[in-house]
């Protein structure tokens, strides 16, 4: 299959569709300033040390929740005003979700990306205000019109119930819409309401679903990180302990050199 090529650009330090590779991590959701400073020093040293470019995500509200007794967040405005400071403190670009057409603006001024959650990628209004805003935007498999700064991001499918796979032919498939793909390893391996009453989780998967999404040729790995996930307020079961995170970075950049050895990545 012919590769299509990308035209670059740049997210603050980070590029995308230039042949490097990038990873989005964070935490699920934003706790605390405490906590999401330090979960944005920890993925961006160990990003760094990697020698791959690094965006930060994290989520002010978590709108679409198994149970209304989930924790959502901090709410928009507080959980701006967090993002706002990992970009001054830490230095990274940070990634965030919306889910309505009345957040895109005030989002768009702190936000260096802006995440179409998989279930509000055929909401016409709130994606084609997104695409206007000049924020870089990744939408789950649903392009928007006339936004050319646009990455495209595979998150499993529905398979039965409770249950989610990736067909691995997505990747090149996307591929030919002349954007940058996205492989968002840790939502792949939800297991929606699997608990019951909230989302369970593979967690035990993350590194060879990565490693194979990686083998595929994709341009960045979103995943979603907690120091603790037993005690992580949400995605807690398919997030990627900490402790795990530097020796996968290590190996997804072996195997993106392998595929991709014209890479600008050194």
């Amino acid at each position: 299959m012919t590769q299509i090529p990308l035209k670059p650009f740049r997210v603050g330090k980070t590029t995308f569709g230039d042949g490097r590779l990038t990873i989005i991590a964070g935490p699920c959701v934003i706790e605390s300033r405490e906590h999401a400073l330090m979960m944005a020093r920890e993925c961006s040293s160990r990003a760094q040390k990697a020698g791959l470019d690094f965006v930060y995500k994290s989520s002010f509200d978590k709108a679409n929740r198994s149970s209304v007794k989930s924790f959502r967040g901090l709410g928009m405005e507080a959980g701006l005003d967090v993002l706002r400071e990992v970009k001054t403190e830490v230095g990274v670009p940070v990634l965030t979700d919306i889910h309505e057409v009345s957040q895109v603006a005030p989002v768009a001024e702190v936000a260096d990306v802006l995440q179409i959650p998989a279930f509000l990628s055929r909401q016409t209004d709130l994606v084609l205000e997104a695409a206007r805003s000049g924020a870089r935007n990744i939408v789950d498999k649903a392009r928007a019109v006339g936004c050319e700064k646009l990455m495209l991001t595979e998150r499993g499918v529905s398979f039965g119930y409770n249950n989610l796979i990736v067909d691995m032919r997505s990747f090149p498939i996307m591929r030919e819409f002349g954007v940058p793909v996205v492989f968002d390893v840790t939502h792949s391996l939800q297991l929606p309401c699997g608990l019951g009453h909230a989302t369970g989780g593979q967690s035990e998967y993350i590194e060879p679903l990565a490693r194979a999404g990686v083998a595929c040729g994709v341009d960045a790995v979103f995943m979603e990180v907690h120091e603790c996930p037993e005690r992580a307020p949400s995605d807690g079961p398919n997030a990627l302990p900490l402790e795990r995170m530097e020796s996968l970075l290590i190996m997804l950049r072996d195997i993106h050199q392998l595929v991709m050895p014209d890479s600008k990545q050194t």
